[in-house]
């Protein structure tokens, strides 16, 4: 398709935050992209234009009925000063696999990838500099109709926000503390758990919550059926390294198929070492660490890259994942892709795509 996007620059630009200042999430760029869509014309109005407010109709589907999804990349400046997005393509299909099962239109590939690509653009400036930092990016769909009663929508809106980040947990990458949470679950088997949408992280916040008032940074959730098997880490994927095999959760339609999973399962293949997608109970856990063979725990995702885990919290006590420090594994991946991403290592894989 040929994708025209019209653009409107600010005439007021904001002032830009010192690196160190960054945080994750607390700062926008000048512009975002917008797209609107209804059943008789179809996706139209393709558009960057300042930032501003949606003006959403208080009784736009997606604040009663859920209708929302999401997905987060990153751009990165590279050391040559070009500017890439990690996996890019991927990203787009799996908004319209999210898109899909919330009854959502899709959107062309194409004008995804557009969307993103033409808004940093504009933003080039806004991509910081440095390891660790990088220009989040988050596509959006929401459910614009004006109307009660629970049906899909029949308007939607598609914009791109971009926000500067720095370490997602802080320049220091300590190890977290997790609680292992037996009682609430994040998704269930036939449920929204493989789509990103709002409700799944809504689900979340009590359970998280109360594990932070206990000192723990994130929780593990268990699946619904039996509260026995590992499944995600806080929002991330998560991967444990049991003696000398490396094992993450499979894709059963519970959790989502994180693009950061997908990138270290392929390093980890690649570079020989055992790497299993199958099932891990708690009771297996307790017995490796019982054996000390509980050697790593680590998370995945757009956000943390990789977060290694320290500790496992329970109710009768905690476990010391390995020696409590950053496992081997988790952060030879870290320095793996974290160069992929900054061009201090050569990308064979062809996953940074070139924005500007």
């Amino acid at each position: 398709m040929t994708v025209s996007i019209d653009v409107r620059r600010t005439t007021a630009l904001k002032a830009k935050p010192p690196a160190d200042q960054l945080g994750f999430g607390k700062h926008f760029t000048d512009h975002i992209f917008r797209l609107d869509y209804d059943t008789e014309r179809g996706w139209h109005g393709a558009r960057i234009e300042p930032m501003g407010t949606l003006g959403l109709e208080p009784s736009s589907a997606v604040l009663h009925y859920a209708q929302t999804i999401f997905d987060g990349l990153k751009v990165f400046r590279a050391q040559d000063g070009s500017v890439r997005a990690f996996r890019l393509p991927d990203h787009c299909r799996r908004l319209n696999v999210s898109a899909e099962r919330l009854c959502m239109p899709q959107v062309d590939p194409e004008l995804l990838f557009a969307s993103v690509a033409e808004l940093v653009k504009v933003e080039r400036d806004w991509v910081p500099s440095g390891h660790g930092t990088a220009l989040y990016v988050r596509p959006t769909m929401i459910a614009s109709e004006g109307f009660l009663g629970v049906r899909p929508a029949e308007r939607y809106q598609y914009f791109v926000l971009l926000t500067p980040v720095g370490n997602y947990y802080g320049a220091s990458r300590a190890p977290v503390r997790i609680w292992v949470e037996m009682r609430h679950v994040r998704s269930a088997p036939g449920g929204l758990g493989a789509a990103k949408t709002g409700g799944n992280y809504a689900a979340s916040l009590y359970a998280a919550a109360q594990a932070k008032q206990q000192g723990f940074d994130q929780v593990l959730w268990l699946d619904a059926h039996e509260r026995r098997y590992l499944e995600e880490v806080g929002t991330m994927n998560l991967f444990v390294r049991i003696g000398d095999e490396i094992v993450t959760p499979p894709l059963d339609g519970t959790i989502l198929a994180g693009i950061t999973r997908d990138s270290s399962l392929r390093l980890l293949r690649d570079w020989g070492l055992p790497v299993s997608e199958r099932r891990v109970s708690i009771d297996e856990i307790r017995r490796a660490h019982a054996r000390g063979e509980l050697k790593e725990v680590f998370g995945t995702g757009t956000a943390a890259v990789i977060s290694p885990v320290g500790e496992l919290g329970f109710p009768d006590g905690s476990l010391m994942v390995g020696d409590g420090s950053p496992g081997e594994v988790g952060e030879r991946l870290y320095e793996a892709l974290t160069g992929i991403h900054y061009g201090t290592k050569p990308d064979k894989y062809g996953w940074m795509v070139p924005i500007a």
